[in-house]
């Protein structure tokens, strides 16, 4: 009878699966962020911009809103980049809390996870 130990880390094809989906998001997650910088470029460029009036403080909120949305995504794109460099390191997919994978359906899920499901709920 075969006794199959706990695995302590992914294989290099589990490792290449996720580098995959993490190519994806963040080739969505950059072109969100272009999206964003161009609305706020916008915004700044236009006349209406440019004319102090009653709208001031729609434009203003839109402009924060946007701003927020931005750093929203700057910050997924470098939680990205640092898991694609675990990948590189073969210590992606493990707990920083525990030292257990974290399961492959969380990390499709999300991908730059580094806590597993348990050590999640632990802290919240």
């Amino acid at each position: 009878m075969l006794i199959m130990a706990n695995k302590n880390r992914y294989s290099q094809e589990e490792l290449d699966e996720f580098e995959l989906i993490l190519d994806k998001k963040l080739e969505k997650a950059n072109e969100e962020l272009a999206y964003y910088r161009k609305q706020i470029e916008e915004l700044a460029d236009s006349p209406e911009a440019k004319v102090k009036g009653l709208d001031d403080g729609i434009g203003a909120v839109e402009t924060e809103r946007l701003y927020t949305m931005a750093s929203r995504q700057q910050k997924l794109i470098s939680h990205l980049e640092n898991a694609k460099v675990r990948i590189i390191n073969k210590s992606y997919g493990i707990c920083r809390e525990t030292g257990e994978l974290i399961s492959k359906e969380r990390l499709k899920a999300v991908p730059h996870a580094t806590l597993s499901i348990q050590a999640k709920q632990k802290r919240n």
